[in-house]
């Protein structure tokens, strides 16, 4: 009868105790703020502490992997690792269409652009699980793309004829469009390609910028989102995430929207506030040293001449390069939202 006892009790608790999950995770750049004040924080003790210890994370970052972005999602797909998290126009090489979820110029505040990816979405998952084989978890922004020049410039039109560094393939055709000369450099060797005169300008996020110290070697600085958002897709092999339990997928899930996407949309504008006046010496607050960088303000003007440009010369290329239905589907989903219609032949 003991005997009975124990194989029942044993039954039932192997059958309640859930198997705990230790997910390789590969973020996004370590030095910057969206890794070390998000994604660093949500693997490391929130989705710990919400999963009571069953989900852990064992965390590092592409680059100190030594790998380049681009390769992310094709090792995620292949199952080098359980999670990757990178700027999607790193990938667009393996997908033109992916290009259509960071459209630059479109969204000038962290709501519009938000929106715009909340509309991408559905175009963002199958592309993800047919190219990646991979599971989309959540979008979060670095702050807009804005222009860092280590040259005199006073307008948009002063970028005609420089060498620019672009943050993306649609960013390089819109500077293309617009006269510059789009240059390929990755992102950490911008500070050396500024210094030496390979480029004149270069495209990133404010903050990132300031962060890994653009400001050295740049004199003027344009706040216009000539880069869009540079959106940071998170997503799971996708055999890892149909082996785990239905419950383990919705407590990820529900956590990376709550703790992780909410919270870096929830400080995108503000931050972008903060990053000029941290590179300009401007008004405003600043958590470290303010610089001293020359800000041009962007006129009603040059807006207009970079949307007009990208309406009619970037958005169409970019349709054609896509091909299939992905133009289509861009209009009924991110062109209703954004009051843009690509023509199509």
């Amino acid at each position: 009868m003991k005997r009975q006892l124990v194989i029942i009790v044993s039954a039932f608790l192997s059958s309640t105790v859930v198997a705990d999950q230790e997910l390789s995770v590969v973020g996004s750049w370590s030095g910057l703020p969206l890794h070390k004040q998000y994604e660093a924080p949500f693997w490391n003790d929130t989705l710990p502490a919400a999963s009571d210890g069953t989900i852990t994370a064992n965390l590092t970052t592409h680059d100190q992997m030594g790998i380049q972005g681009s390769d992310v999602y094709r090792m995620l797909g292949t199952g080098v690792f359980d999670v990757g998290m990178t700027v999607a126009d790193y990938a667009v090489s393996d997908s033109p269409a992916l290009e259509g979820l960071d459209v630059p110029l479109i969204a000038n505040d962290a709501d519009a652009a938000k929106a715009m990816v909340e509309a991408a979405r559905p175009m963002v998952d199958d592309i993800y699980k047919d190219v990646f084989n991979a599971k989309v978890l959540g979008i979060a922004p670095y702050p807009p793309q804005v222009v860092f020049c280590n040259a005199e410039i006073a307008n948009l039109a002063d970028l005609k004829g420089k060498k620019i560094r672009a943050s993306g393939r649609m960013t390089g055709k819109l500077l293309e469009a617009l006269g510059a000369e789009a240059v390929n450099v990755g992102f950490g060797e911008v500070p050396g390609a500024l210094q030496r005169g390979v480029v004149d300008c270069a495209v990133t996020g404010a903050g990132s910028g300031y962060s890994a110290g653009w400001w050295e070697v740049s004199t003027h600085l344009l706040p216009i989102p000539l880069g869009g958002w540079d959106p940071v897709v998170t997503a799971m092999n996708l055999d890892k995430w149909n082996s785990l339990s239905p419950e383990e997928q919705t407590l990820i899930a529900d956590q990376v929207a709550a703790e992780l996407e909410a919270p870096a949309w929830a400080s995108a504008q503000s931050a972008l506030s903060t990053d000029i006046a941290c590179l300009t010496g401007g008004e405003g607050d600043c958590p470290g040293d303010k610089r001293g960088m020359i800000l041009v303000e962007a006129s009603e003007a040059d807006m207009q001449t970079a949307s007009d440009a990208l309406v009619s010369t970037v958005l169409p290329d970019w349709a054609e390069r896509a091909g299939g239905d992905w133009a289509q589907r861009w209009n009924d989903s991110v062109g209703k939202v954004v009051g843009i219609t690509i023509d199509q032949p």
